[in-house]
């Protein structure tokens, strides 16, 4: 079955398409990303969204990519779009994505599939983040910290590379202070910089850290990157 797989640079997008592009019988036909100009938006990761292109650019499939203003709800029609241009550009009859624990953005992603007759899924959905993490290691993946905005994580994990050490780090931190160590409650985003399904890796060039303080929060803006075959 040829698959849409909606990636937004984070881990958990380009490790959902991994497991599904793993089966025999399923390909990744099309990656759909999209960029949303409001920063507070419900339904996508908005840190170096446009860096998606890179990624798609090394895992030799091809985009689509649309923006959005974000305005809840409404931002929906967009995706929508989105996949019924993979559906008859592709020939894509399902949609792979990331969700774990967020009924908010599964319950749209599978309202939608089913209105355009796509099967909806979910390889990671309510699956324990610890088990996820240990199994994004193995398999090769490299992330890092793209954005923070949770007690406990300041500035200086903007850009942070994530290996076995520094989740644990994350777990210290969810004793503590609640952390997510899956992030997607929106305590911090990642960007994937290489993993299985990249044919190269992604260098980051230029970065500036964007930081603030009576929130607590930052991102690591990465102004150029490029890619490098290992």
């Amino acid at each position: 079955m040829k698959l849409a797989a909606l990636v937004s640079g984070g881990k958990d997008g380009l490790y959902a398409a991994y497991l599904a592009g793993k089966s025999e019988e399923d390909e990744i036909a099309a990656i759909v990303a999209i960029k949303s100009l409001n920063p507070e938006s419900y339904m996508y990761h908005v840190p170096n969204i446009d860096l998606v292109r890179l990624q798609a650019e090394s895992m030799q499939i091809p985009l689509i990519f649309k923006e959005t203003i974000g305005k809840k709800e409404e931002e929906l029609s967009d995706l929508s779009d989105a996949l019924a241009e993979a559906k008859a550009e592709y020939g894509v009859e399902g949609v792979v994505s990331g969700a774990i624990y967020s009924n908010y953005q599964k319950e749209r992603v599978d309202r939608i599939c089913y209105e355009l007759g796509l099967l909806s899924l979910a390889p990671l959905w309510k699956r324990n983040p610890k088990e996820l993490w240990n199994e994004m290691f193995d398999a090769g993946f490299e992330v890092m910290i793209a954005a923070v905005a949770a007690y406990g994580l300041t500035e200086e994990w903007l850009g942070r590379r994530v290996d076995r050490g520094v989740f644990n780090e994350l777990c210290d931190l969810h004793g503590t202070c609640y952390v997510c160590t899956g992030g997607e409650g929106g305590e911090f985003e990642t960007f994937v910089t290489n993993c299985p399904l990249f044919k190269e890796g992604v260098v980051v060039v230029e970065s500036r850290k964007v930081w603030d303080e009576p929130t607590m929060s930052g991102q690591l803006v990465i102004e150029k990157a490029r890619l490098v075959r290992e």
